[in-house]
């Protein structure tokens, strides 16, 4: 067994007693997570997500444990730019706090599915056409610079999405959550409740973030193994920061901003790839990108916290 193998093992191994655990003893079906319930599940998340990062720097030396660090690091802010649309889709079908726990780990691991194959497929792609990394370098300059200029009323409607229009085209839905369950018996017939429909939205909205985020990674490290495990950690740590941070994600303001400039950091250095390695080393990369994720992030969110965007009334922060 070599060393990728052995971190592969190490990681389904770590992530099935993780989930286990999770699901046993955190996860209590119609209980409502408190704060400090899911502080402590953040922590044992990111705990996880950097010990793995630990592990690998001793299996495979400090250039790829700094390429995970620096992937895990981009999913996990692109994760807090998510919640505010979780938040959106649960008020929108007036989700009971109590449904929560349950209704987000059915779609996490859902949206987990979806990546996998998604990355499968990008990976493969870019082995076989190598080009294909300069249009998503090109998105990503897109991606970036439409995020940092987004409009702050252009807000998601879960109810007029496609996806939405889709499911009520070609599934009997009623418009009640089944008292949790996902589907009932109405007249003799199946119908599917609002709590389905959540869950489906959840990871249809997941799979359009990972548009964007697994592009990103892919322009940190191109090892199958980072991008697998840096998405996944990431996506299974969403549901405790959700319930850690739904009351104060709104305050973010600026880490939009924030996550947009590494975005266009990210593009840039994948269409001027050939001509960066020309001129430094893998490890002088990876420190750099590195670099940029943590300041960004970090930046946006401590800037936003101390600063208040023009025209927001003092209630409003409040």
């Amino acid at each position: 067994m070599n060393n990728t193998q052995l971190i592969y093992l190490v990681f389904g191994v770590v992530i099935f007693l993780a989930l286990v655990f999770d699901l046993g003893l955190l996860s209590k079906k119609n209980t409502i997570v408190s704060l400090k319930s899911a502080m402590m599940q953040t922590f044992f998340w990111v705990a996880l997500a950097l010990g793995f990062f630990i592990f690998i720097w001793i299996q495979n030396g400090d250039v790829l444990a700094l390429q995970y660090l620096s992937a895990y690091l981009m999913e996990w802010s692109l994760s807090i730019d998510n919640i505010f649309v979780f938040i959106l889709i649960f008020s929108a079908f007036n989700v009971k706090q109590k449904h929560y726990g349950r209704v987000l780990l059915v779609g996490i691991l859902m949206a987990i599915v979806f990546r996998i194959v998604f990355i499968t497929l990008g990976v493969a792609l870019v082995e076989r056409f190598h080009w294909i990394l300069y249009l998503f370098g090109a998105f990503l300059l897109y991606t970036g610079y439409k995020m940092f200029t987004a409009n702050d009323d252009e807000e998601f409607k879960p109810q007029e999405s496609k996806l939405y229009f889709a499911l009520k085209k070609f599934l009997p839905l009623t418009p009640h959550d089944g008292d949790g369950r996902y589907t009932v018996l109405e007249n003799g017939k199946r119908k599917y409740t609002s709590l389905f429909v959540v869950i489906v939205l959840l990871a249809g909205i997941d799979l359009v973030f990972a548009m964007d985020s697994i592009p990103a990674v892919m322009g940190i490290s191109r090892d199958k193994m980072v991008i697998y495990t840096s998405n996944i950690f990431a996506v299974l740590g969403l549901r405790s920061l959700f319930f850690l941070l739904r009351g104060a994600v709104s305050r973010f303001d600026y880490l939009q901003q924030g996550i947009a400039i590494v975005l266009i950091f990210i593009g840039a250095k994948m269409l001027a790839e050939s001509w960066i390695n020309q001129w430094l080393s893998k490890n002088i990369q990876v420190v750099i990108s590195l670099g940029v994720i943590m300041t960004c992030i970090s930046g946006s969110i401590f800037y936003s916290i101390f600063m208040k965007k023009k025209g927001v009334p003092e209630d409003a922060v409040e």
